[in-house]
């Protein structure tokens, strides 16, 4: 019984500290949220882009304060500070149960609409005003050219007349003029990428990050597999989360159920 019981404290514990790595986390992406937003304001068509972000945030504090309730009831073995996280994680069960069949529901139109979103700024780059600082950026970042691929710039105005394409579209450290006889110096696979959408939500931004840095070759056909690769490991991670709180609801359960210890001891005539 005493195995049993340490056991299951440990593996409370370890819930515990997986919720506060979880908050250091959250803290870290929503901090980097607010941090990288000005990057993408020309994207933005409304005042509401850093509302993820003190989600994020509170998202954040809750973790902080769950872990800290599951520490001090499992070292305590408070049976009323357990109950009240046993409730919290299945709470977050029932709400992790139910982001598993939401992304596995939506994960095949979750790439929909990239494509359109991005054309207009494309459309109306020159070189100076804010939408050509945003697809500059945006570019630069993705390492990618146009929307699709970089001929695509050949149905812009900006090709039309000056015969090439920005050099946002170069290869770092390359000696490039954007001349399209020239592909090899060019990042020749395009970038469709709806930023408002990725900065208003925790599992978009996730994307961002990666993007932000890593060497990627192409945008719409890359965002995709990108976002199909996050939504895998939302998959795993959520599914592999459920399975340790579920543990810990069995942990729980036993060490507030188990009879408490008899220390007396019966006495013969």
């Amino acid at each position: 019984m005493a195995f049993g019981v340490e056991a299951s404290k440990k593996i409370i514990l370890i819930i515990s500290i997986l919720f506060w790595f979880s908050g250091a986390v959250f803290t870290y992406v929503g901090t980097y949220f607010i941090t990288s937003y000005k990057n993408f304001d020309d994207f933005r068509v409304d005042d509401y882009g850093l509302v993820p972000a003190i989600i994020i945030l509170a998202v954040a504090g809750f973790m902080f304060s769950i872990s800290i309730i599951g520490c001090c009831a499992t070292l305590k073995e408070s049976k009323i500070g357990l109950g009240f996280f046993l409730l919290i994680i299945l709470l977050i069960f029932a709400v992790e149960v139910t982001a598993l069949v939401f992304v596995y529901v939506y994960k095949p139109s979750i790439s929909e609409g990239l494509y359109d979103s991005e054309y207009d700024y494309f459309e109306m780059y020159d070189g100076y005003n804010s939408q050509s600082k945003a697809v500059d950026y945006l570019q630069t970042q993705l390492q990618c050219c146009g929307l699709t691929d970089y001929t695509d710039w050949k149905n812009f105005r900006w090709y039309s007349d000056h015969k090439t394409v920005p050099e946002s579209c170069c290869r770092a450290n390359e000696p490039c003029s954007g001349t399209l006889e020239k592909p090899h110096l060019l990042n020749t696979d395009g970038c469709v990428d709806k930023l408002q959408k990725l900065l208003q939500g925790v599992l978009n931004f996730a994307l961002v990050f990666i993007l932000a840095n890593a060497i990627i070759k192409g945008c719409v056909d890359k965002l995709q597999k990108l976002l199909q690769g996050v939504l895998n490991f939302a998959l795993f991670f959520i599914l592999g989360f459920a399975i340790i709180k579920f543990l810990g609801i069995l942990s729980i359960y036993f060490i507030i159920c188990r009879k408490p210890r008899n220390d007396y001891q019966t006495l013969y005539a």
